[in-house]
């Protein structure tokens, strides 16, 4: 999939741009650009992308506000979404990983790393989509459409949300560490901290019922079943 995977660049530096487009097309990906947030929606609409790599600071639609639109369409929801920016701090990170984000590259952008990290993303999500729908009692994930329901009631459940509940759900009663759900979750690479998985777990509960999801203090999660 790596090899032909179609990816969407959106930075308003052309300079940036034809950097990232001449070493993506190296490695046999499929490219198409976008000076700014907007123009990305519309592109993304017809290009359908697995991945959009995005610039934070923006003018017009910065890229938090793209993502988000992003991750309205039914043509990206379940796309990869990576960030590129020069802010580093962790408040940053975290709201961009809550409005949709699988990751962040921290400019000045080296290719190499870029090219890891989206081999990396597309591999993990390649380890869970397509395996056809979970089923647990009144709970059913869809894995092929992102989609999640109770009693067969559709619920809105955010990427990240969906993905932390895939992961538990695949093993029930099985303990997965803090350490063991941010690797699958969020990746490595992705700086974020034990709060942002205490409020993910909160959310599902809310949306599932609190009997689903045990809690081992000091350990980490599990799926009651």
């Amino acid at each position: 999939m790596a090899q032909s995977a179609r990816i969407l660049l959106v930075d308003d530096e052309p300079s940036i741009l034809d950097f990232l487009s001449y070493n993506l097309e190296n490695e046999g990906f499929q490219i198409q650009t976008a000076s700014n947030g907007r123009l990305a929606v519309e592109l993304a609409k017809k290009f359908k992308p697995d991945v959009v790599v995005l610039d934070l600071m923006m003018p017009e639609m910065d890229g938090m506000e793209t993502c988000e639109a992003l991750r309205k369409l039914p043509e990206t929801q379940n796309c990869l979404i990576v960030f590129l920016t020069a802010r580093n701090e962790d408040s940053i990170q975290v709201a961009g990983l809550d409005a949709g984000a699988d990751d962040y590259i921290a400019k000045p952008i080296k290719p190499k790393i870029l090219v890891s990290r989206i081999h990396a993303l597309l591999r993990r999500r390649g380890g869970i989509v397509g395996k056809g729908p979970i089923v647990r009692n009144n709970l059913t994930i869809d894995t092929e459409q992102y989609k999640v329901f109770v009693d067969n009631n559709p619920l809105d459940m955010p990427r990240k949300e969906f993905e932390l509940l895939l992961l538990l759900a695949s093993k029930p009663g099985k303990v997965f560490t803090r350490e063991a759900i941010l690797d699958s979750v969020w990746g490595t690479d992705v700086v974020v901290g034990g709060r942002t998985i205490d409020v993910h777990i909160r959310k599902l509960r809310e949306k599932i019922g609190d009997e689903k999801i045990g809690t081992i203090k000091g350990v980490g999660y599990k799926f009651e079943g």
